[in-house]
């Protein structure tokens, strides 16, 4: 099976800082590093890298290509990333001592892509493949009913946070993803709690240091904590797709929900030891041999 991930890439641009700046602070960088990010490239190499095949639908401007080759390394199939005229998503990232970030994405060529671009994407998926989509591109909500329609199974993560792209695709989800401040906001917005109302059969709510917790209907939507594996971070970005990429990974390949979840808490926990976004992501063989 195939994961068709309609997903940002952008180019990451980490500013080292001694602590996070106050409004209105002017603080000097202690170094400047670019690399490979977005989060739909950070969960496109994550599944990748966890084994699984892995469809990108996206766009970057004239200046992208270093960013199609960089997915193409990490075994992402780049066939479906369009060139557009609009320049490549970018982010700015400050990361503190602690491994904190604040970061600003511009959005770019992500923003940009024809619906009719995405519709000849998913031509190519079968019943059964799996659709993963964030908020940082547009056509959310066309892709997932697309999906929907042709059997996929619909995954979505619910980052960065808005409540009416997150309500337009609700009826055609399977697979919700959020971390605990989305999903407050989620429950303020909409007052849908996971279970039958919401009406998405597994939603996940990740709690960074302190684990996830599963909802899902086969259980009858009891909440079911995970634990996290405790490290010292050095960089927390990227850590939440990081795990989105290897849960979904792990479920594409016939893992169970509680198997696909431990597997992704692991390749998390081990991300954050790393400075870097997507080009830092572990792949399946050090997650499996780590600790």
């Amino acid at each position: 099976m195939t994961i068709w991930n309609l997903g940002s890439i952008n180019a990451d641009y980490f500013y080292r800082v001694p602590h996070l700046p106050a409004p209105g602070e002017t603080i000097l960088a202690d170094a400047m590093e670019r690399g490979l990010g977005g989060k739909g490239a950070n969960m496109s190499v994550a599944a990748a890298r966890s084994g699984a095949h892995v469809s990108h639908i996206g766009a970057v401007g004239p200046d992208g290509q270093w960013a199609i080759d960089r997915l193409t390394e990490y075994g992402v199939d780049t066939r479906p990333i369009a060139k557009l005229d609009a320049p490549t998503g970018h982010a700015v990232i400050s990361l503190d001592a602690a491994g904190e970030n604040a970061i600003i994405v511009y959005p770019g060529a992500n923003r940009e892509l024809a619906q009719d671009a995405i519709g000849l994407a998913l031509t190519e998926s079968s019943s059964g493949d799996l659709l993963l989509m964030q908020n940082e591109t547009n056509g959310q909500a066309f892709a997932a009913e697309t999906g929907s329609k042709l059997g996929l199974k619909v995954a979505y993560a619910a980052a960065p946070f808005s409540a009416e792209a997150v309500k337009a695709v609700l009826p055609y989800l399977d697979i919700l993803v959020l971390n605990q401040i989305e999903m407050a906001q989620l429950v303020d917005e909409t007052g849908l709690l996971p279970g039958p109302k919401m009406g998405v059969d597994t939603v996940i709510v990740t709690k960074g240091a302190e684990g996830c917790t599963l909802y899902d209907r086969a259980n009858g939507w009891d909440a079911i904590g995970f634990d996290a594996i405790l490290v010292d971070p050095v960089d927390t970005t990227g850590a939440g797709d990081t795990f989105t990429g290897y849960f979904l990974a792990g479920i594409d390949r016939g893992m169970s929900t509680d198997e696909a979840i431990g597997l992704a808490i692991k390749a998390a926990a081990l991300m954050v030891t790393r400075q870097g976004t997507a080009d830092v992501i572990p792949d399946l063989k050090e997650v499996l041999d780590w600790g």
